[in-house]
């Protein structure tokens, strides 16, 4: 198991570092793992469908380190060390949109590799149907508002920096396949 140093001062939130079938081989610093090493590590990704078949998508914190401003999928988080794929999701969802779930009525969607100039991550996707009033956590640090978008105004949005790079170049694309 690899085993990383860092400093004092360096952020000490803990991912698993994992090998591209997603088996934990090591932990580092989120600082670490955003900071350019491209040491690949585990976020879940939370589609959120209502009934009408509208998707909810959610705009990044400006006090995001990564694509501040930017509306990307309705819930993304990073896996801690120690955590399950579905307990990440069910925790996410609660933080990021105030959404209390179970992760028996999360369906997997899809899964991929995310390369960035600044990180590597395995993201597994999933979708949820929900007609609960979804309510962005304002005073959290993810996430600043949300809304629900239609098909035609997700394909609208393409090519104007409306989207994270993610969201627009990787995610969307799978999305629609899946859906």
């Amino acid at each position: 198991m690899i085993q990383l140093h860092y400093n004092e001062g360096e952020q000490q939130e803990l991912f698993p570092l994992i090998d591209e079938e997603g088996r934990v081989v090591g932990r580092a610093t989120r600082k670490y793992c955003h900071g350019g090493s491209m040491a690949l590590h585990p976020v879940v990704h939370l589609h959120v469908i209502d009934a009408e078949g509208r998707i909810y998508l959610q705009k990044r914190s400006m006090r995001k380190d990564i694509a501040p401003g930017k509306w990307d999928t309705s819930v993304g988080g990073h896996v801690d060390f120690g955590e399950s794929l579905q307990d990440a999701v069910v925790r996410e969802a609660r933080e990021e949109l105030g959404l209390h779930i179970v992760a028996d009525d999360c369906r997997f969607l899809f899964q991929y590799i995310w390369q960035s100039s600044r990180e590597r991550e395995l993201v597994t996707a999933f979708c949820i149907v929900a007609d609960a009033n979804v309510i962005p956590q304002p005073d959290h640090d993810e996430v600043d508002e949300g809304r629900y978008f239609t098909l035609d105004e997700l394909k609208g949005h393409i090519g104007q920096e409306f989207f994270t790079q993610q969201f627009e170049n990787e995610e969307l694309a799978h999305l629609l396949k899946a859906l």
